[in-house]
């Protein structure tokens, strides 16, 4: 097995510990999904930066008191990792590249999994999984993230293209529930940057530091310590602050060297090959690795 062959089965590996995303989207020939050929969307989140966005989003969805809590007090991160991201990446996969039946089935799955997701966090707080205004903040610091990540180890922006995205994963949070949903890019880092609820707490801190030691193979650790520290450098000063992170333009450099290295290994997502065929829209294969 070659190295690009060994690469990829090590990181595919990872996000197969949950049902399999877009497994029977064939059944829906000329379905575009929420966004279709054509959306920013497909591009960033088909790309290996998508990867250093998840980190970054998880770092910073910990500095919300009561959406940490929420995750400490009903998540099973700790005892089953991979579970958790593997579910997660069903859900990102289905949400983006799903035809509208897969959406559903999606929004459905996690919509079980928040039943009885509520408690009172350290500073006294009541909170629910079901609450608009925590949901708001889960979907939109994972909008900014993924975005921010592309724009740093992808290619820049223009502000149309950003505030396109922004714009079409507020379908996303639409679904969900989730209130309020800034559409512009400029918007959201603000919303984000100088959101009222933000504040340290011990379930940030276990969060952040499972986040930057967990509990991986050798060689699948080297690698995501890469990339967790330089997807700590791109997360904004006010925000390293209250989440205890130190950026580093070594880690941030050695990011960008690893996210072209997989992106050699990796190429583009199969789930966005799968949703272009299902689409009937033309595109070169030889972009995309070949399992889903």
């Amino acid at each position: 097995m070659g190295l690009k062959a060994r690469v990829t089965a090590k990181v595919v590996d990872l996000f197969s510990h949950s049902e399999k995303p877009l497994e029977n989207t064939s059944l829906h020939q000329g379905d575009h999904g929420l966004f279709g050929p054509g959306s920013v969307s497909w591009e960033v989140l088909g790309d290996v930066s998508s990867f250093v966005g998840g980190i970054r989003a998880l770092m910073v969805q910990a500095a919300h008191p009561e959406v940490a809590a929420g995750v400490a007090e009903h998540s099973a991160y700790r005892e089953d990792p991979l579970g958790r991201l593997s579910r997660t990446a069903f859900y990102v996969t289905s949400m983006t590249y799903g035809a509208l039946p897969e959406t559903e089935h999606a929004v459905k799955m996690v919509r079980r999994a928040h039943m009885g997701v509520n408690g009172t966090s350290e500073r006294g707080r009541q909170y629910s999984a079901s609450t608009p205004e925590y949901g708001a903040w889960v979907h939109n610091t994972l909008t900014h993230s993924f975005l921010h990540a592309f724009q740093v180890f992808k290619r820049p922006m223009t502000e149309e293209e950003a505030n396109r995205f922004v714009a079409e994963q507020s379908l996303i949070g639409e679904k969900m529930g989730a209130s309020p949903l800034p559409k512009t890019a400029k918007e959201l880092r603000t919303w984000i940057t100088t959101h009222p609820d933000i504040a340290r707490s011990e379930a940030m801190r276990e969060a952040i530091e499972f986040l930057q030691d967990p509990p991986l193979g050798r060689a699948e650790l080297l690698g995501y310590r890469i990339l967790q520290r330089a997807a700590a450098t791109t997360v904004e000063p006010q925000l390293q602050e209250t989440l205890g992170l130190t950026p580093s333009r070594f880690y941030l450099q050695a990011g960008k060297r690893l996210v072209r290295a997989l992106r050699w290994a990796l190429r583009f997502s199969p789930s966005w090959k799968a949703a272009l065929i299902r689409s009937g829209a033309e595109f070169d294969p030889k972009l995309f690795r070949d399992d889903v």
